[in-house]
């Protein structure tokens, strides 16, 4: 058992104890993280004199060996160690002797896991937004091609008013749109750099906070250093993040697999995201949308098992805190799996355009604007709703639709009814007289359609520094 604590014990630890307390199995996945934050601390080991020009460059040129030597797979990570940390700060030692003890100085494991952490979570808020940016590009095609597409709108699972393709992704395209938004506001918020709080009360070194925070790509220092140590506020977010995130995935996979049944027929599934039954030889399965709706159960799990950790913890750090990686990282990889898969899907998804009109007219989703036309006619219009309700009641017993009627039908209910009824109830002007910005008409839809391009167009993380770039130099 390899571990770097042991002048204060007599004799060692329990391998079952050690391997309970043990994290190397999970938190390997921040090696990356924890030799980009050695570096920086390294360099500003050096600029403050505490450690010497020969020092630091053995240092920094043995971390950078390191980290070459593992991506290049050359080195494995040796799960005899405690923890990421230990396995880099012992292979330093190995390589370099006593300079690689001097890698920790002015630092604790607490600050240091607290900045792989964050540095961590900070590059994956990047490629989840990555991710969201297509998936929104996905569903902009896909609007600009049915601004005409009519289809039924729902309430209650009930049709309700005609709406358009466009109109129905467009809301899902909103949703994304706050979900990128709310990575852009994590990012920022959680961008202060923990590391120089040391075990809890920071250090009698003279380090040098910002400048470690700038070469890391940090806004500046954490400014408590209590709270830099014991501070996971920004995962929680990151993770409630992920779950909204998945519980509009969870929504819109709902709604590809109505549409895909046989009593709807409003898509195709692509055979490369469908599956087959073993003894239907009928079936063809939208396996994508039914995981993804089930794992979004999987992904609040992770921020309900933070949430609960974290509530009973008293300042500073706890060994509690290890809890935080596991269902975070299973969370993650799951949302990213998610939502790459889902654009894929939607991406190669035919959509039935007759199908869809034909649900519309069948499910009376035009009966409001029946209504309306009374209404313009000096019907008043409670008297206009009991009028379209027999309609309705005279065309199920029919399984016609409104349209189907003819004006002699309409007139036996209603005089009122003059042959322009049926351009009035056409789901073509049922759509396109509703011009307001953010209803279903094409005018309307062609604006938001631009403005969604113009958003698209600016992209938050191009102001980000390239850091990194900097770092390994």
């Amino acid at each position: 058992m390899a571990q770097l604590w042991g002048g204060r014990f007599t004799k060692e630890t329990d391998q079952l104890v050690y391997n309970f307390n043990a994290s190397i199995s999970f938190d390997k996945k921040f090696y990356r993280q924890d030799m980009e934050g050695s570096i920086a601390h390294v360099k500003m080991l050096g600029k403050q004199g505490i450690l010497t020009g020969q020092e630091t460059e053995a240092l920094i040129t043995a971390v950078k060996d390191l980290l070459d030597e593992i991506e290049a797979g050359t080195l494995e990570i040796s799960h005899e160690y405690e923890d990421i940390h230990s396995f880099v700060e012992a292979a330093l030692i190995e390589r370099l002797g006593d300079t690689g003890k001097k890698l920790h100085t002015g630092r604790s494991r607490n600050d240091q896991v607290a900045l792989d952490m964050r540095l961590y979570v900070r590059q994956e808020i990047l490629e989840t937004d990555e991710l969201l940016e297509k998936m929104l590009n996905t569903i902009l095609t896909i609007m600009k091609d049915h601004v005409d597409t009519f289809m039924p709108g729902f309430t209650h699972l009930q049709k309700a008013q005609p709406v358009t393709l466009a109109h129905h992704l467009g809301a899902y395209f909103e949703m994304m749109k706050r979900d990128r938004l709310r990575m852009q506001d994590i990012y920022r918020r959680m961008n202060y750099c923990p590391l120089g709080s040391g075990a809890l009360a920071g250090t009698t070194y003279d380090l040098d906070r910002s400048y470690t925070a700038k070469l890391l790509g940090f806004d500046g220092p954490s400014l408590n250093s209590m709270d830099g140590v014991s501070d996971r506020d920004y995962l929680i977010e990151y993770l409630s993040a992920l779950s909204t995130v998945m519980m509009h995935l969870s929504r819109f996979s709902e709604e590809v697999i109505i549409w895909n049944s046989n009593e709807y027929q409003f898509v195709e599934i692509d055979d490369a995201y469908s599956t087959g039954s073993s003894i239907m030889p009928q079936k063809k399965n939208p396996d994508i949308a039914e995981l993804v709706r089930g794992k979004t159960g999987r992904v609040y799990g992770a921020l309900m098992s933070l949430l609960t950790t974290m509530k009973g913890i008293p300042l500073a750090y706890n060994k509690d805190m290890q809890e935080d990686k596991e269902l975070a990282f299973d969370a993650i990889d799951t949302v990213k799996g998610c939502l790459a898969l889902f654009t894929g899907m939607l991406s190669t998804m035919k959509f039935q355009k007759d199908k869809m009109e034909a649900s519309a007219k069948h499910g009376f989703t035009n009966a409001t604007d029946a209504a309306d036309y009374l209404v313009n006619h000096g019907v008043p219009f409670r008297d206009a709703h009991g009028i379209v309700g027999q309609i309705v009641l005279y065309c199920i017993g029919k399984n016609i639709s409104i349209d189907d009627m003819s004006l002699e039908e309409l007139k036996k209910i209603s005089p009122v009814f003059e042959e322009d009824i049926f351009e009035a109830v056409s789901m073509k002007t049922c759509v396109e007289k509703r011009l307001t910005i953010g209803a279903p008409g094409q005018a309307a839809m062609r604006t938001v359609i631009a403005l969604e391009e113009e958003y698209l167009s600016q992209d938050w993380k191009k102001e980000l520094p390239d850091w990194e770039g900097e770092l390994l130099k």
